[in-house]
């Protein structure tokens, strides 16, 4: 991952509207003044590049929201022995497995929300 010293790359902010974590990174880059278009995994859903192209940056079990209640509420053998390849297929068919928000651009990709890591990125 690479930082970021400007605020004007353009952004996409990958998450569901009604996320909490979604509402809070939104609320921080408004503040922050920084730009972005927002993908909605529920309207949209996730292309197959975005999700290989993420986990060769994160690394899948960096991206996929094992905490989360599709995750809990998976068959117990989707859970079990879980791999890229299958963490990749059940994200593809279930969006809300992936966790968010999911931010993007030219030289920055993260998952979820810290503030102090968006400062990090955003203001070097």
């Amino acid at each position: 991952m690479a930082k970021s010293s400007t605020k004007h790359v353009p952004l996409r902010l990958y998450g569901i509207r009604n996320c909490d974590t979604v509402k809070r990174a939104q609320a921080w880059l408004g503040v922050a003044g920084i730009a972005y278009d927002f993908h909605d995994f529920k309207i949209e859903g996730i292309d197959q590049a975005s999700l290989e192209r993420w986990c060769a940056a994160l690394g899948w079990e960096g991206l996929i929201n094992r905490a989360g209640a599709t995750f809990r509420r998976l068959p117990q053998p989707d859970k079990v022995d879980l791999d890229q390849c299958r963490a990749l297929a059940l994200m593809r068919v279930q969006p809300m497995l992936i966790r968010r928000p999911v931010i993007e651009g030219s030289e920055i990709l993260l998952a979820g929300f810290k503030p102090a890591t968006y400062r990090q990125f955003f203001f070097v």
